[in-house]
């Protein structure tokens, strides 16, 4: 059920979340009355530059920094209170995933590419035999050869990194994966591969929040977007009346930076015209 909430149950479930940081007397605001909702099979993208929130939030919601007011509620579980042994257990039971824009981040260097997508699994009491059958299955879904199994991280290219990261956020069969500006430092053949990926994950019923600075991607797989500006949502809207109407002029300005959605200014012609067919179809 894609772009549609009717009356399913959210994935994720965010409602008047702040975040401050440092010490009371050097307090910043990060983030302040943020509310978003994620159903299964949907997309949201959160648009925002650099220092606007985008990051806090996923890290809000992964358990890594501590609200400072608000809820947040991932697969009906209430987790904005939660100890460090209550995130471990939800982390263990693979609810949520995430996806560094840098796989290099979230690929151990000393593990080979099997190594690194069977751990998961292992941990999680799956036999070896199943655990090398699912991650056959994921390699074929991201559209890599086995004979990389055997090879470390910084054998293979940054694409196929970015892909072996996006199969490790999937063995454990997530309900929600945030990915973090994914393809923001792939060439543009390896960004439209890696957002075709993500297409086909999001139809499978996988609910999905993709952060990014660039609208132009995010349009194009999204079927919500929420524009952070200075830690506040601005806007947010199915993605064409957002791109087509933006209301807010920090979204206006957003799309005066996406040539790829508006086509006037020099882009790689391959890839707007694939991310156009994404946005399409």
């Amino acid at each position: 059920m894609s772009g549609t909430q009717g009356e399913v149950r959210p994935v994720l479930e965010v409602r008047d979340l702040d975040v401050d940081y440092g010490a009371r007397r050097r307090r910043r605001r990060a983030l302040h009355g943020v509310g978003l909702s994620v159903v299964p099979g949907e997309t949201v993208g959160i648009i925002g530059e650099t220092g606007s929130g985008k990051t806090t939030l996923a890290r809000a919601v992964l358990g890594l920094v501590r609200p400072s007011a608000g809820s947040i509620v991932v697969d009906g579980e209430e987790v904005a209170g939660h100890s460090r042994r209550q995130w471990r257990d939800l982390r263990r039971r693979g609810v949520v995933q995430y996806v560094f824009q840098d796989p290099l981040r979230s690929l151990d260097p000393d593990l080979t590419v099997k190594a690194s997508l069977t751990e998961p699994l292992l941990v999680r009491g799956v036999g070896a035999d199943e655990a090398a059958d699912r991650v056959r299955t994921l390699l074929d879904r991201v559209r890599l050869d086995e004979e990389l199994l055997d090879r470390l991280p910084g054998e293979i290219s940054g694409g196929q990194r970015q892909r072996v990261a996006v199969a490790r956020a999937l063995v454990t069969e997530p309900r929600l994966v945030i990915l973090d500006e994914p393809v923001s430092a792939l060439d543009s053949a390896n960004r439209v591969q890696v957002l075709e990926i993500l297409k086909e994950l999001r139809d499978s019923g996988t609910a999905l929040v993709f952060i990014s600075h660039d609208l132009g991607s995010v349009a194009g797989i999204a079927d919500r977007v929420a524009v952070l500006y200075r830690g506040e949502l601005v806007e947010t809207g199915p993605v064409r009346d957002v791109v087509n109407a933006p209301t807010h002029p920090y979204t206006r300005l957003l799309l005066s930076s996406a040539p790829t959605l508006r086509g006037d200014a020099p882009a790689d012609r391959a890839e707007r015209e694939a991310l156009r067919a994404l946005l399409h179809a």
